[in-house]
């Protein structure tokens, strides 16, 4: 069973404040630059980048990350080990940039170490902040997220899927009971 907790317009409207809280915590939009999280994360970034283009009339560089050779907790093929094979798209220098790293769901942090590790193997940035758009909580690990769209406390046995347009054909958060 499936229960809607995000709409459509409640999405765009998290992601609005996320745009202004970047902005505000970063006292603008100098140096910064965007990098999604395979593959929900990538569109979520889009989408504030060009939010951030509307309220700030400049364009922020936009990246996407795939993490999955990074993880942890995922077992690896012993001939793909290395992990710089990863595919990121990424055509700007990282090195001493504010990087806003964006990704659909919160869970274990497990994802967001993986994406850290990614970014510091392509330089070293200024800072990195964490914006997601649903925080469901259960860390594994001490990460926690700057910029959140909504909290959604839920149990381990539910899944939180989200949904995005551009790949689902509509915007929506639900809790899906396994």
């Amino acid at each position: 069973m499936a229960k809607v907790v995000v709409d459509a317009m409640a999405m765009q409207r998290a992601l609005t404040r996320i745009t202004y809280e970047i902005i505000e915590r970063n006292k603008g939009i100098d140096d910064l630059i965007i990098l999604g999280i395979k593959t929900r994360g990538i569109y979520l970034a889009q989408r504030i980048a060009s939010r951030l283009k509307q309220l700030e009339n400049a364009t922020v560089p936009v990246g996407e990350l795939d993490v999955s050779k990074y993880r942890d907790d995922i077992e690896h093929d012993s001939q793909e080990n290395d992990p710089k094979v990863t595919v990121a798209k990424i055509d700007f220098p990282i090195t001493d940039k504010k990087v806003i790293l964006v990704d659909d769901v919160l869970y274990t942090g497990r994802t967001i170490r993986a994406a850290m590790s990614a970014i510091m193997d392509l330089g070293r940035p200024q800072q990195i902040n964490l914006a997601v758009l649903v925080d469901r909580g259960h860390r594994e690990l001490p990460i926690r997220a700057d910029f959140v769209g909504k909290n959604i406390p839920s149990s381990q046995s539910e899944r939180i899927k989200v949904s995005v347009s551009e790949i689902d054909g509509q915007d929506s958060v639900e809790i899906i009971d396994r």
